[in-house]
């Protein structure tokens, strides 16, 4: 048992960015790093440690020790969009050469030191840390849009006027766009179409990091923010609709005094 503890490495998963240019990490990296690009994903491979970096903005670190990591991600920021001030941060330890692979209690233990093998589980994780920032971005357009419903219910209106509620349609449309327009992230990596034998590997961590579920509720958060978005929608036809019966009636109103003055006079 002991000796088994002291084979587990550390490792850390965290999304910094809404994406990466790949390509320019590659030609910076290339000459001082063992390094590969696999669909648009960038592994980089020394002495039993490695970084994979996909381009959607995450990173997953295996072993890699804290001043190469801070290297690394002061690199990644140069060629970053979007940059996460709060990162979604995962930590995990691992083992190599293990009887069989699985994940138990956060630990996970690979059969090999294939250095794919540890390609095809950082999928998960890179999907399971970008999910994260994903749910926290919805959470956070709930939490600061959640007066709008309640206020709606309790005065029939909504005290706001047309430029802020402009503005909040603008936000919630930003989150709605983000996430959906980064969707299919969360779907099987196409690496695994060519390359199917690794594809067990995906699914340990996809299924122990629970995506499926995690992106069925996403989709539940998605909606509520769309329902938000309609009640803002309607508003904002409403007081226009309003405002419109209000200059009919003023027009309305001087037609009828420019009558009566004309008809004294």
């Amino acid at each position: 048992m002991e000796s088994a503890q002291k084979l587990l490495k550390k490792g850390t998963a965290y999304c910094l960015a809404q994406s990466f240019d790949i390509t320019a990490l590659a030609k910076h990296l290339s000459g001082a790093n063992l390094i590969r690009i696999i669909k648009d994903t960038l592994l980089i491979e020394d002495d039993f440690s490695w970084s994979v970096i996909f381009s959607y903005g995450a990173v997953v670190h295996w072993n890699v020790d804290n001043d190469k990591q801070a290297t690394l991600d002061a690199l990644l920021i140069e060629h970053a969009k979007n940059i996460h001030h709060t990162p979604e941060t995962e930590h995990f330890t691992f083992s190599l050469n293990c009887p069989t692979t699985r994940i138990y209690k956060d630990s996970i233990e690979i059969e090999d030191d294939d250095p794919v093998t540890i390609f095809a589980l950082s999928h998960g994780m890179g999907q399971s840390i970008k999910l994260a920032s994903f749910e926290t971005h919805a959470i956070l357009t709930i939490n600061n849009t959640r007066y709008i419903p309640q206020s709606l219910a309790e005065n029939g209106s909504i005290k706001l006027n047309s430029r802020n509620i402009a503005k909040i349609r603008g936000q919630l449309f930003l989150t709605k766009s983000d996430i959906f327009l980064n969707y299919d992230l969360l779907d099987t990596p196409d690496f695994f179409w060519e390359y199917p034998e690794y594809e067990n590997f995906y699914l340990i961590t996809a299924k122990y990091l629970e995506i499926a579920q995690r992106t069925e509720v996403l989709s539940k958060k998605l909606e509520t923010i769309q329902e938000l978005f309609d009640v803002l929608a309607d508003e904002q036809k409403h007081r226009h609709s309003l405002m419109l019966e209000w200059i009919v009636i003023g027009l309305i109103t001087f037609e009828a005094s420019m009558a009566i003055v004309d008809k004294f006079l």
